[in-house]
């Protein structure tokens, strides 16, 4: 029913153009959810003017446990630290998941630890695969034939994008390494180049076009 009630909110939105709307996850545990207030508005206007997306200026917020998740075709969560999802959320999560929907982790820095161990809750059957450079996310809109992008240096680590699937669709994708959501923030909070900047607005519209699209 719920896979149901997920599939034919999709299609509103997409029918009726500017209805759709994406939110970021508010997750217990401490970790600071709402690190890049900028990011998200940012990456739904670079995508509404360069992907022919009609997504609402402002995104929604939402709890991994609320009903109101199988409203948001994709949910954006970000972070530096702890993470903690009780087993009714890990429950809501897998179901919005399984049912279509889409989440994109972008690891802030310090999250990589105690995400690992909740995604266990939500998929204990599955394991994060790391995605090689030819996926489709990487191509679906704008071209990256090395993979994610580095954004910013955190552990001088290679950027990596780390996915879970099901039945071959990805539903969730986790970036580490990277931190995609400082480089779609206002210019002025991390002086990134612009250059960089375009790149990871790039890549997150990317990821919007994928996740509507499969």
């Amino acid at each position: 029913m719920k896979k149901v009630l997920l599939l034919l909110l999709f299609y509103c939105a997409a029918y009726y153009g500017n209805a759709q709307q994406i939110a970021l996850l508010k997750y217990n545990g401490g970790g600071d959810w709402y690190a890049n207030p900028t990011s998200l508005p940012n990456l739904i206007e670079f995508s509404n003017k360069n992907i022919g997306t009609a997504i609402k200026p402002k995104p929604g917020t939402v709890t991994p446990g609320a009903a109101a998740i199988f409203e948001y075709p994709f949910v954006h969560m970000t972070g530096h630290g702890n993470v903690f999802f009780s087993e009714e959320e890990a429950k809501n999560l897998r179901n919005y998941l399984l049912s279509g929907g889409f989440l994109h982790i972008d690891d802030n820095y310090g999250m990589n630890q105690y995400l690992r161990k909740e995604l266990k809750k939500v998929f204990p059957e599955k394991e994060l695969e790391e995605l090689p450079a030819n996926h489709p996310i990487f191509s679906s809109a704008f071209n990256f034939p090395n993979g994610l992008p580095k954004i910013h240096e955190h552990d001088n680590k290679p950027p990596q994008a780390f996915g879970i699937f099901d039945n071959n669709r990805l539903v969730l994708l986790f970036t580490y390494e990277c931190d995609l959501g400082d480089g779609w923030e206002n210019q002025e909070i991390h002086h990134d180049p612009e250059e960089v900047r375009k790149r990871a607005l790039q890549m997150g519209a990317n990821i919007i076009k994928y996740a509507f699209e499969n």
